[in-house]
């Protein structure tokens, strides 16, 4: 099946705050530039800001309050049931700020993508513009991945970079990230979307063949 006679793509976007990657990828679907259409947008926190963008982009919104640790298997239950309710395809990580069990991200094993602000396998976790600022890096980045229950460890896709500047703050250094990180994500969704990119057993596969190693952003541009 050709890319262009492909149903679009259906995604389910899990976020915790602003949801700026979200209304990037939402923004993309909605102008044609990715086969894919957002189905839902579900948070983990009722003041989300990105709830509200979500609807007026004309875009369901939902909130699964976190219980908090001791109750994540509740938690966890009824987001499943949330998702599944939908017509998903793809489970779509923006900011989203839990910590996921084995057991609910192998029910979406190929199904769930993230994006973090590092260049992995560099600063998994949290602070990373900080940490990459303290070792005094020359370059830093952003990294899609699938999702494994290894902490932003999954099998790695597409990574942009940007220079680390003379003088640079932790508050520069991140929003200069996150733009690159506008672009990348919706770029992963859209492969998937044309059926180029998929997960074969832990691996993943670009137009056919195993992705040794990620991709960087200026190597998409030159297959498109």
């Amino acid at each position: 099946m050709s890319a262009g006679s492909r149903a679009p793509l259906k995604l389910a976007i899990l976020i915790s705050g602003r949801g700026s990657n979200m209304v990037a990828i939402a923004r993309a679907c909605l102008a044609g530039k990715i086969n894919a259409r957002v189905r839902v947008v579900i948070s983990d926190s009722p003041g989300a800001a990105g709830l509200a963008s979500a609807r007026e982009l004309g875009i369901e919104a939902l909130t699964i309050p976190w219980p908090g640790a001791g109750n994540r298997e509740g938690f966890e239950r009824a987001l499943t049931e949330a998702l599944d309710a939908q017509p998903t395809d793809l489970v779509v990580l923006a900011g989203f700020m839990r910590i996921l069990s084995p057991a609910f991200v192998a029910h979406y094993a190929g199904r769930m993508l993230n994006i973090h602000p590092s260049l992995l396998p560099k600063y998994t976790g949290l602070h990373t513009h900080r940490r990459a600022l303290e070792a005094m890096d020359r370059e830093h980045g952003a990294s899609v991945h699938f999702v494994t229950a290894e902490l932003d460890g999954g099998p790695l896709v597409l990574q942009s970079r940007v220079p680390i500047l003379p003088g640079d703050t932790e508050a520069g250094l991140a929003a200069r990230v996150q733009a690159t990180e506008h672009i990348i994500y919706p770029q992963v969704i859209g492969m998937m979307a044309d059926g180029r990119l998929a997960w074969d057993d832990g691996r993943v596969r670009l137009d056919g063949k195993i992705l040794e190693a990620p991709m960087e952003s200026a190597s998409v541009h030159a297959r498109q």
